[in-house]
C-alpha cells in the first residue's frame, strides 16, 4: 500500500476499537504496520465484526467504560501512546431520545476523560476527536456546512457532539496551545460499509430485511445524508493525525464527506442495495407516526480537507454499495472475513487512499 512509512511503528490508541469503525480502523493500521491499543465496552452480540475480523489477535485490547476516567487513564499511560484517535460513543439518534443522560455522559463527559488523560501522559503528539456531520444547527439549507457554522446539534446525540467539540475546543485553548501536542476535530457523514449491524442503520436494516425475504422497510426516503464508505474517512483520520504530528498548524476542525454528486436520498441508497444484491430484494415505505425529529437535508462542505490535507473521498457511492454487499454476501457464505476485509483496504489504498 502507499505512504505507509509513517505508521510503521507508531503507537496508537484508539477509544471505541470494537465498534463498527472502531473494528475496520484497527484493521487499516495493523495493514500499515502500527502498534495499537483500544479501549471500549466489550462489543455486543449484535456487533459482530470485531470478532469476525480478528484484530485482538494482534492488538492489546483494554475493555473498559469511556466513563471510567481513572481506567481510562491508566491504560493511555501504559501504552503511552504517539496518537489517540477517540471514537468511542452512543452513536444512535434515535437511541438518544430514549436514553438522553447516558448519550451525553458518553459523549461530553467521555470526551473530558480523553482530553484530560492526553493533558497527563505528555507522550501524545496528536489527537482526533471523531464527532458527526450533525453537530451543526441544521436549518435545512440546501447548501453545504462549513466549519465555521454554529454548532447546536438538535436531538440530544447531535448536540452532545456538538458539546464534545466545544469540550475540545476548550482544551485546547486552555492547555494544548504553543504546545506541540495537535489536536482536531473531524466532522464526518454517514458511514457504510461491511460488518455494521446496528440497529436503526439503513444498511443494517437491508440486510436484515433480505435475510428474512421480506421488504425493506425505509421510513424516509426523501431524507438526504452525506453518506461514504467507512475506508474514506478513515483515512482522513489517519492523515489528519499524521499531518499534525509533524506540524500542529494542521490542527482544526475538518468535515469530512463525500463529494456533493454522492450526496443521494436513502431511497436511492436502498434502490441500489437491492440491485446489488438481486435475489429479488424490494423495499417499501412506511411512515412512521409520532416519529422522533431527524434532519431531512444535510450536507457538508469539505473544501477545507481537500485543500488544506489533500484529502478527497475514493469510492463514490456506486463502489460504496457494491463493496458493501460483498462483505455481507461473504458474510453470509461463511467466508473468509479478514481476507475480504484486506483485500477491500488494499484495493481502496490502491485506487487513491491516501494516510
Amino acid at each position: 500500500m502507499t505512504d505507509n512509512a509513517f505508521y510503521k511503528d507508531k503507537k496508537v490508541f484508539i477509544t471505541g476499537h470494537t465498534g463498527f469503525k472502531g473494528s475496520w480502523l484497527c484493521k487499516l493500521l495493523l495493514e500499515l504496520g502500527a502498534k495499537v491499543c483500544g479501549y471500549a465496552l466489550a462489543p455486543k452480540e449484535d456487533k459482530l465484526l470485531f470478532s469476525l475480523s480478528k484484530v485482538e489477535d494482534d492488538i492489546e485490547s483494554v475493555i473498559g467504560d469511556i466513563r471510567e476516567r481513572k481506567c481510562l487513564e491508566k491504560s493511555i499511560m501504559q501504552f503511552q501512546p504517539d496518537i489517540v484517535i477517540h471514537m468511542a460513543a452512543q452513536p444512535i439518534v434515535r437511541e438518544s431520545y430514549k436514553n438522553p443522560v447516558d448519550t451525553y455522559d458518553i459523549n461530553v463527559m467521555g470526551t473530558v476523560n480523553v482530553m484530560e488523560a492526553v493533558r497527563l501522559c505528555g507522550n501524545v503528539r496528536s489527537v482526533v476527536n471523531v464527532t458527526t456531520d450533525k453537530v451543526y444547527r441544521n436549518i435545512e439549507c440546501h447548501r453545504g456546512y462549513i466549519e465555521g457554522d454554529i454548532l447546536d446539534g438538535y436531538d440530544p446525540y447531535s448536540n452532545s457532539k456538538s458539546c464534545s467539540e466545544l469540550v475540545t475546543g476548550s482544551y485546547v485553548r486552555s492547555f494544548f496551545e504553543n504546545t506541540d501536542i495537535a489536536v482536531s476535530t473531524c466532522r464526518a457523514g454517514n458511514v457504510l460499509g461491511g460488518g455494521d449491524f446496528s440497529k436503526d442503520r439503513i444498511i443494517p436494516d437491508c440486510y436484515r430485511a433480505v435475510c428474512k425475504k421480506g421488504k425493506i422497510i425505509v421510513r424516509n426516503p426523501e431524507s438526504v445524508r452525506p453518506y461514504q464508505h467507512v475506508l474514506d474517512p478513515l483515512c482522513a483520520y489517519l492523515m489528519l493525525a499524521h499531518k499534525q504530528y509533524e506540524d500542529v498548524s494542521y490542527m482544526g476542525a475538518y468535515n469530512i464527506g463525500p463529494d456533493h454528486a454522492d450526496n443521494v436520498k436513502t431511497g436511492e441508497i436502498v434502490e441500489m442495495f437491492c440491485h446489488e444484491w438481486g435475489d429479488g430484494a424490494e423495499w417499501m415505505v412506511q411512515r412512521e407516526e409520532n416519529a422522533p425529529h431527524e434532519a431531512n437535508y444535510l450536507y457538508l462542505d469539505c473544501s477545507k480537507a481537500k485543500k488544506v490535507l489533500g484529502w478527497k473521498p475514493v469510492w463514490g457511492i456506486s463502489q460504496t454499495i457494491e463493496k458493501t454487499v460483498a462483505w455481507y454476501k461473504v458474510f453470509m457464505a461463511d467466508g473468509d472475513i479478514p481476507l475480504c476485509m484486506e483485500e477491500q483496504i488494499h484495493e481502496f489504498m490502491n485506487k487513491g487512499g491516501q494516510i
